[in-house]
């Protein structure tokens, strides 16, 4: 049986609507838990870590998060709304080739400007959380599927508007993208190199190119 993550309980916090102070505060403890948990990984990150590097107390920790799981999941949807939020201007331009050529050179370029360290945030926690929690899992799994939806979007525009050959499969074509970004990421971090992650979606904007009418 795999091993799971274990989150000690504590009592959840008030519903109460929170002030922009309390708001602010939350945003950093999030925001910190998130540089930990992505350099250390989740399982090493504390309750304790997060506090002190944060400059808060535990029981402004736990005002906000019932237990560890919740600051996890909160960290996830960080995450997600940090880097597929992100590229939500980008999504919108994806209807063309020349928008998805723009696309990968800009994820390219963001890797060498990291210098190919850090990997992706979000694929980092599905890989730790995949096995240990499954409601972290699904939690990152409809990250990616609003990924995949930003990416399907412009191809579902190229083939509404005529410009994907008849038996064109844009949703097949998105996970494709998706999945050779992800790929391409791990074998970048792990090369140091951006070479996989430019051969990855070359090949398969190369497809999506000999679909296109």
């Amino acid at each position: 049986m795999s091993p799971r993550l274990e989150y000690a309980p504590v009592a959840r916090r008030s519903g109460a609507k929170l002030t922009a102070k309390g708001r602010q505060t939350r945003a950093r403890i999030i925001e910190t838990a998130a540089v930990l948990m992505h350099e250390q990984g989740v399982a090493e990150t504390t309750i304790e870590h997060v506090r002190d590097a944060a400059g808060v107390s535990s029981s402004q920790v736990y005002h906000y998060f019932a237990d560890k799981q919740a600051l996890v999941l909160a960290v996830i949807d960080y995450q997600s709304d940090r880097i597929v939020g992100g590229q939500q201007p980008m999504f919108d331009r994806l209807d063309t080739l020349e928008g998805l050529r723009a696309w990968r050179d800009f994820v390219v370029e963001h890797q060498r400007s990291l210098g190919c360290r850090g990997g992706c945030p979000l694929g980092s926690l599905g890989v730790e959380l995949a096995e240990l929690d499954d409601t972290a899992r699904a939690r990152v799994a409809a990250s990616f599927a609003r990924w995949e939806a930003g990416i399907r979007s412009g191809l579902r525009a190229m083939d509404t508007s005529g410009r994907l050959a008849p038996h064109a499969d844009p949703e097949a074509l998105a996970m494709a993208l998706l999945a050779a970004l992800q790929g391409g990421l791990l074998l970048t971090q792990l090369n140091r190199d951006t070479r996989p992650l430019e051969q990855a979606l070359d090949a398969v904007l190369s497809l999506v190119a000999s679909l296109a009418v």
